[in-house]
């Protein structure tokens, strides 16, 4: 796993934190389902928690039909150099189907070819979060953060939701999050309750912005707001 010091941001973090947070807070345009990637780490120790997500993605787009509804894509890395993703999808057993044909593979994190498509995707058309699901970062680190504070400015935030805790791979996701204007949070691996709570949360503000979010009900939403840049004044 990649090493990342416990330390002060340097200027250039500081300066890309300063701009993200006078960005206005994502927000779907009106009458617009909002658009949420779901990438998930899926090397070979990942299976248990792909097949809790295929249970529980269908609940993120329950919790958002009366903010307008979602379409999520579908984005995941495996084995050796293997990146796919699904597109932007509106229908939940199809995202499930999709799911469940997918079966985990040893291999490296490919984290930065994540954050490089969204980034991709999102300057062809608004993304409005991205969560990550997984327990390594085997990657340097100063990319990942460039990557993320680009999603920054772009505004598409990103949630990083950490399985296991690891404490380097715990302090490049909250890097990865933070730079992007999105927040972190550890789960327990035999908690799928947690997992939903947090996917119910960031789905909530993908469809409907910061107030949707506040007005969730629970301790993942609350967690996940409170790191959430403060609304422009």
């Amino acid at each position: 796993m990649s090493n990342l010091p416990d330390k002060p941001a340097t200027a250039a973090v500081a300066a890309f934190l300063k701009r993200v947070e006078g960005l206005p807070q994502a927000r779907p345009a009106s009458g617009r389902r909002g658009r949420l990637v779901f990438a998930i780490d899926a090397t070979a120790s990942r299976q248990p928690t792909w097949d809790r997500a295929c249970q529980l993605q269908g609940e993120m787009f329950q919790a958002t039909r009366d903010l307008g509804g979602l379409a999520i894509q579908l984005a995941y890395y495996r084995g050796f150099m293997e990146f796919a993703a699904t597109p932007f999808l509106t229908d939940p057993p199809e995202l499930t189907r999709r799911m469940a044909g997918v079966q985990c593979l040893g291999g490296q994190t490919q984290i930065q070819r994540v954050l490089d498509h969204v980034l991709a995707e999102t300057k062809r058309e608004r993304v409005n979060a991205l969560i990550f699901v997984g327990d390594a970062v085997e990657e340097a680190v100063d990319p990942l953060c460039h990557a993320a504070g680009q999603l920054g400015l772009h505004g598409t935030p990103v949630f990083t939701f950490h399985e296991g805790g690891h404490p380097e791979a715990a302090n490049a996701l909250k890097q990865i999050a933070r730079l992007s204007g999105g927040a972190y949070a550890p789960f327990d691996t035999a908690s799928a309750a947690a997992l939903r709570d947090l996917l119910r949360a960031v789905a909530v503000y993908a469809a409907g912005g910061r107030s949707a979010l506040t007005r969730l009900p629970g301790g993942a939403a609350q967690r996940i707001a409170g790191q959430l840049p403060a609304p422009k004044a």
